[in-house]
Order: C-alpha cells, then sequence, then structure tokens
C-alpha cells in the first residue's frame, strides 16, 4: 500500500506537536501516512522493525506472545506517544507484537531514517526520552496492577485508557479480544464488563463498547490509571501546529 507525505498544518502526535520548528521541518519529509485497521499486526516478536510508528489517532497494543500463542497486553500507544521503543533504544530486533486495538491513522518513518533523524536533533531525542520515561511508569504500574488489583479494576483501567486515545465515547470491542489484552479467559471478562454495563458505566452491544458515565468508570479503576495518566499528562504538548 502507497504511503502519503504529510502536509503542515495540525498535529495530533504529541510527540512531534511538541517539537522546535526547525526540528519538525526537518523530520516532517520522512513521515507518511498509514492507516491503521482494527487487529492488523505491524510486526510480529524477532522481526526487524522496518518502521516506526507516531498515531494520530486510534490505538497500538504491544503484547508479549508466548509459545503456546497466548499473548498479554503490555502497553497501549495512542497519540502521545511512538512504537516500538525498541528501535529507540537502539536494538535490532523487538520482542514485541505491535497490533492496531482500535482504528486510525498514524504516521510512520523508515527505520534507518529515524535513527538519523534522532542522533541528529536533541529536541526529538529529549521528546523521546520523556516518553521512555513515561512508559516505563505505564510498564511498571501494569505489573502491579496485574499482581495485585481485581479484575473489574483492571478492566476499568484498560477501558480508560483506551478511551483517553480515541475519539469518541464509542469504539469496537470483543470480549475476546479484551480478555487476551488483560490475560485472562473471556468468561472472567465477562463477569468483569458485565459488572461495569449493570452500574451503567459502560454499554456492550455487538462487538462495540460505549462508555456512558466516565466518572463512575474512573471511580470502579484502581489507582493505576490515576499516576499512569498523570504521568503521560505532564509530558510536553505542544501548540498543535508547525
Amino acid at each position: 500500500m502507497a504511503s502519503v507525505p504529510v502536509t503542515n498544518g495540525a498535529i495530533p502526535n504529541r510527540i512531534l506537536r511538541a517539537l522546535p520548528r526547525e526540528e519538525y521541518e526537518r523530520i516532517r519529509p520522512h513521515l507518511q501516512v498509514l492507516p491503521l485497521k482494527i487487529h492488523d499486526i505491524l510486526h510480529e516478536p524477532r522481526d526487524v522493525p522496518q518502521f516506526v510508528y507516531f498515531p494520530n489517532n486510534g490505538v497500538i497494543s504491544m503484547l508479549t506472545v508466548l509459545e503456546n500463542g497466548d499473548m498479554v497486553e503490555i502497553a497501549t500507544i495512542g497519540n502521545e506517544g511512538m512504537a516500538d521503543l525498541s528501535v529507540f533504544l537502539g536494538l535490532e530486533v523487538s520482542e514485541s507484537r505491535l497490533l492496531v486495538q482500535v482504528t486510525g491513522e498514524a504516521m510512520r518513518i523508515p527505520t534507518a531514517d529515524f535513527q538519523q533523524l534522532v542522533a541528529e536533533n536533541e529536541g526529538f531525542r529529549a521528546g523521546l526520552g520523556a516518553y521512555m520515561v513515561a512508559m516505563f511508569i505505564l510498564v511498571s504500574q501494569s505489573a502491579a496492577c496485574n499482581r495485585l488489583h481485581s479484575l473489574e479494576e483492571r478492566c476499568a483501567r484498560w477501558l480508560l485508557m483506551t478511551h483517553d486515545r480515541v475519539d469518541s465515547d464509542s469504539f469496537p470491542m470483543t470480549q475476546e479480544f479484551l480478555a487476551s489484552m488483560l490475560g485472562v479467559r473471556r468468561p472472567s471478562v465477562t463477569v468483569a464488563a458485565g459488572m461495569l454495563q449493570k452500574a451503567g458505566f459502560i454499554r456492550y452491544t455487538r462487538g462495540r463498547l460505549t462508555v456512558l458515565d466516565r466518572e463512575g468508570l474512573e471511580a470502579s479503576a484502581c489507582e493505576c490509571y490515576g499516576i499512569v495518566r498523570k504521568r503521560f499528562a505532564e509530558l510536553p504538548n505542544g501548540n498543535g501546529k508547525h
């Protein structure tokens, strides 16, 4: 599929939006628009990444895949970030699967171009470094959450994080997919999501989930959501245009 150069204007991705104008102008010719289609795989574990991705909207999941094919989500990436950070860290291969969780659009940069741009642009490097720290907090907090908190709390946290990254209160979601992301069996997710729906916080029908009561959903989530949200809110945001 052919990609299309990005033009000037509003920049949804926060890392790119926060760049100094002169750095963004050096990076802009390398950006290509890529539609994100739900359940598309951008790369598999042990692949040599050919591109890095800066979502404008939609959501990308970073997953660990076990030998038996089961997968567990490590992190979600929306317009606050980029994937895969392994390239930024200089690793030749990625140990994660990148899977499109919610349809949208990303800007991608070929890996070799990205590495050169990082080396040559201090603001780009600093922005990615700040994002990497936020991602480390997300991953470590998620590990604690998965060990210590109830499935209902974890489910609420995950739905809130997805809601933060989409432009609508309604988004496609199957119980099978949610179970995979949380690393549990579908019947367990059915019970947890059913409790949230019975409380009036969400509505789930025909593979589509709608957030009805954001405050109620936040009250049902554990403290991990607030900790991670605060950290990402502190990242540079830019003024929306260059």
